[in-house]
């Protein structure tokens, strides 16, 4: 029995030495329970709205003010004209523009009837049903405020109207969500084994005495698989358009030269991992199991940002895949040119030079 407990007291001090081990144990839980917790969420919560008050009278403003106290909805500006509804829209900001019309309390009172119109962005059309869900409740809510105690019954009719996506299809956001993972993942994934593989099979000796320089040699692994990623893309494409009836409204020039931006950043963190692993089964696992979750989740086309802490949304703004997805939505479905999404760009472009440069460093010229 002493034998048996010298053994149980031995492992215990070889996990507790293991710092990977005390990782997997209490830091994978740790981190899954509040991703989980907090992203893994259908429900929409602080959604940025924008009111087209036309009339800014009594009934107006009190439903502005039960849209506001709402946990739904974040109210970004109150507009009095409707003069800039496009271009709210273009800029990605808000999903959703509720319009009341001239004189709203007057028809409301005197002609017992009164329209409201709602606007939203369906390139989502998930999110859109659920945001004209919440603001018809709401606006349903204080009909039924004015309805107490009244003989003459009131109307108040919403009318709604979807953009981008009248007919509400799933594509729409399903294939910009599929050609980020797709294209993102793939790219990593091929590249993360190129030059750990050549460490392995004992090639990579031959490669450094010869006359190529290293960043000759990195850019090198990476242009096949460019290249592939590229045939990847028209795959999904014509796929896309063929069989899903998806149309592209954009720039089919401008969609392929930011897909090309999105490859080479992936090719770029691939390529630096392939640099700082010794095996190709370590570059698998980070590329696939580390690269799979935060796209998944942080990208934006399964679960909306809005609803995550503020911690986890700043952690969204370091996944490559989720500017690339912001950009096929505005190109593909929103038919926007390259002054509406030229932020978006420059970001993929800063990610990708810092991990070409960071690669480059660390790409060992000589073998320990």
């Amino acid at each position: 029995m002493k034998q048996f407990l010298a053994f149980v007291r031995k492992e215990f001090y070889h996990v507790f030495r293991d710092r990977k081990t005390l990782l997997l144990l209490f830091g994978m839980p740790i981190a899954q329970i509040i991703l989980f917790g907090f992203a893994l969420t259908n429900e929409i919560k602080n959604t940025k709205i924008v009111i087209c008050d036309n009339s800014n009278d009594i009934a107006t403003r009190a439903i502005i003010d039960k849209l506001e106290v709402s946990k739904n909805f974040e109210i970004e500006q109150v507009f009095l004209n409707n003069n800039e509804i496009e271009e709210t829209f273009k800029k990605g900001k808000v999903k959703l523009v509720i319009v009341f019309p001239p004189n709203f309390n007057h028809s409301l009172n005197h002609e017992n009837k009164a329209q409201v119109q709602i606007i939203a962005d369906a390139s989502d059309p998930n999110t859109a049903n659920t945001l004209t869900m919440y603001a018809t409740s709401i606006i349903g809510d204080y009909h039924k405020e004015l309805m107490a105690g009244r003989k003459i019954p009131l109307q108040i009719e919403t009318e709604m109207r979807m953009i981008y996506n009248p007919e509400l299809k799933g594509a729409t956001n399903f294939v910009p969500g599929v050609m980020a993972l797709v294209l993102f993942l793939v790219s990593v994934l091929m590249t993360s084994v190129s030059i750990v593989r050549e460490k392995e099979s004992g090639t990579m000796e031959v490669l450094l005495v010869s006359p190529f320089n290293a960043v000759l040699v990195v850019i090198s692994k990476a242009i096949p698989y460019f290249f592939l990623s590229i045939i990847n893309l028209i795959v999904i494409l014509v796929l896309s358009v063929t069989l899903l009836d998806m149309t592209i409204k954009g720039s089919v020039i401008l969609l392929f030269l930011e897909s090309a931006l999105l490859i080479i950043t992936a090719l770029s963190l691939g390529l630096l991992i392939s640099n700082s692993t010794a095996s190709q089964q370590t570059a698998m696992i980070i590329s696939l199991m580390g690269m799979l979750l935060p796209t998944v989740l942080f990208t934006g086309f399964m679960f909306p940002l809005e609803n995550m802490p503020l911690v986890l949304q700043v952690i969204s703004n370091i996944i490559p895949a989720k500017w690339y997805y912001i950009i096929v939505k505005s190109i593909m479905i929103k038919g926007l040119g390259f002054s509406a999404i030229w932020k978006e760009t420059l970001i993929l472009m800063g990610m990708t030079l810092f991990l070409l440069i960071v690669s480059i460093k660390k790409f060992k010229v000589r073998l320990s």
